[in-house]
């Protein structure tokens, strides 16, 4: 259910409707299936990278461990600091949801109510994050289903105020709003989007048994990206025109696209629903930050690249002080109460704003470079891994270069605003991520007189953390899967495929 619903949150619901507006219903189809299909690969590598080195926090690992110990370092910081500000922020979001039924209460009481709520899940380890998640997931995902079928009756002239729409404003105004650069624009809210996906592999570390529960994680994420995705923008597209007025001008649900449509349709009451469907997806992502942070803290303690008190876990699994440093950062949600807190809030998402366009390409590296070095101390993948990502090495290729052309576009985007002229301020927002990775990367190669560039592939430690499979016994267990699988009916085995 986390790999299904984990990272579906305001990037779909709102985000969703300043990128119909900058680039138009074409450019969302596009931005999104490329994205998508970059993601599939990543977490696919990230499975293979996972059920070999089942290491909690692990991503970083890998690029410590297959491209450059400086890289990693930089990794692991970015990742952490991403969700380390993730936190305040989406406790802030989830106080302006409240104000959406302009609510007379502070919403500072309501900061405070979210944060003491986070802090009782994630008190419960790894299986508080869990159940949340599921709950999360589950409400999400009927959501999103629900607008589904919703959309397609509003589409067909079945709403309150009737009328066929069909394909009307793909015509008029037209697919693209801004063009190529509108396209590239929504590149970057695409990403953001996806953003947690990468979850699974991180939670998957810690299941009883990561090479059964993840292969079949990582399938289900092309469910989530072609259904929950693909299918509710193509409605969203077709119910409303890039030209309204609501798009992309609030965080709550009065500038979501799929309460526009529903609005448009002359059907009331279901903006409220939405609202709280938007105000779950935000707690959803506050609750996975402390998770995910509190992992990366721990792997950056065992590697050296942070204090060694932080890797202790107690007799529950939990990781208390990387957990506790992760909330106490998290209280940098009272800035709300400041009358600088657009200015502060602004900075801060700036310093997490691409962090996981990093972290992916890094990922899809890291996997690139791990099978090169199987390769060159004479490893065969096919008998040694107890899961090979279906994608394959140009799975993780296509991972590499997309990654990279959405840095690309965003460094263009940032320089030359849509409609606006450059501005210093606006660009650091949009790119402070990257000078913040060289400077940790500069920083590790002068802090440990690193002067290599990378790992050769010869000299890559293929061996610690890794699962040990009995490789026969390994091969016998697949077996019977796949006979048992064969036994069943066509509808299982198609299903078994795909899920």
């Amino acid at each position: 259910m986390i790999a299904i619903g984990g990272a579906i949150g305001t990037g779909l619901f709102v985000g969703s409707g300043g990128a119909l507006k900058k680039g138009g219903p074409a450019a969302l189809l596009i931005a999104w299936s490329l994205v998508g299909t970059m993601i599939f690969s990543t977490v696919h590598a990230i499975g293979e990278l996972a059920v070999r080195f089942p290491i909690s926090g692990g991503f970083n690992v890998y690029s410590t461990r297959f491209i450059d110990p400086s890289w990693g370092f930089a990794m692991g910081w970015n990742y952490a600091l991403q969700w380390l500000i993730v936190m305040p922020l989406e406790l802030v979001a989830a106080s302006i949801t409240i104000g959406y039924w302009n609510s007379e209460i502070n919403s500072v009481a309501w900061v405070a109510i979210f944060y003491v709520f986070i802090v009782v899940l994630n008190f419960f380890g790894v299986k508080g994050y869990g159940e949340a998640e599921f709950v999360f997931s589950f409400i999400k995902v009927l959501a999103v289903i629900g607008f589904i079928i919703l959309g397609i009756i509003l589409n067909c002239g079945g709403g309150p105020k009737g009328g066929y729409i069909g394909g009307k404003y793909w015509h008029d105004p037209g697919a693209f709003s801004n063009g190529f650069k509108g396209v590239c624009a929504v590149f970057v809210t695409a990403a953001f989007s996806f953003a947690g996906t990468e979850l699974v592999g991180l939670a998957a570390c810690e299941t009883q048994n990561p090479r059964k529960s993840l292969p079949r994680a990582t399938k289900q994420v092309f469910w989530r990206i072609t259904l929950f995705y693909i299918v509710s923008l193509t409605l969203v597209g077709l119910l409303v025109p890039y030209t309204d007025s609501r798009l992309g001008t609030a965080s709550d649900a009065s500038a979501s696209p799929f309460v526009i449509a529903i609005n448009n349709a002359g059907i009331g009451g279901l903006d409220d629903v939405m609202n709280v469907v938007i105000m779950i997806a935000v707690l959803s992502v506050g609750n996975s930050s402390v998770y995910a942070c509190s992992r990366t803290l721990v792997s950056l303690g065992g590697q050296g690249f942070a204090p060694s008190w932080l890797m202790y876990v107690d007799k529950k699994g939990r990781p208390i002080w990387a957990t506790l440093v992760t909330l106490i950062v998290g209280l940098l949600c009272f800035v709300s109460a400041s009358d600088k807190q657009g200015d502060v809030f602004n900075w801060l998402l700036a310093i997490s704003g691409l962090s996981s366009v990093f972290t992916w390409g890094s990922v899809c590296f890291a996997h690139i470079r791990f099978r090169a070095g199987m390769k060159a101390q004479g490893r065969n993948p096919n008998e040694e891994l107890a899961f090979m990502s279906q994608c394959g090495l140009l799975g993780s290729w296509y991972g590499v270069i997309l990654n990279i052309l959405i840095l690309v576009a965003q460094f263009w985007v940032a320089l030359f605003p849509l409609g606006a002229s450059p501005d210093p301020s606006d660009f650091f927002q949009a790119y402070l991520a990257l000078p913040v990775i060289i400077a940790f990367y500069v920083f590790h190669k002068l802090w440990k007189r690193n002067k290599s560039w990378y790992i050769k592939a010869s000299d890559m430690d293929l061996d610690s953390g890794r699962a040990e499979h009995d490789l026969d016994l390994l091969k016998q267990e697949i077996a019977e899967e796949k006979a048992f699988i064969a036994s069943k009916p066509f509808y299982y085995r198609f299903y078994r495929v795909w899920c």
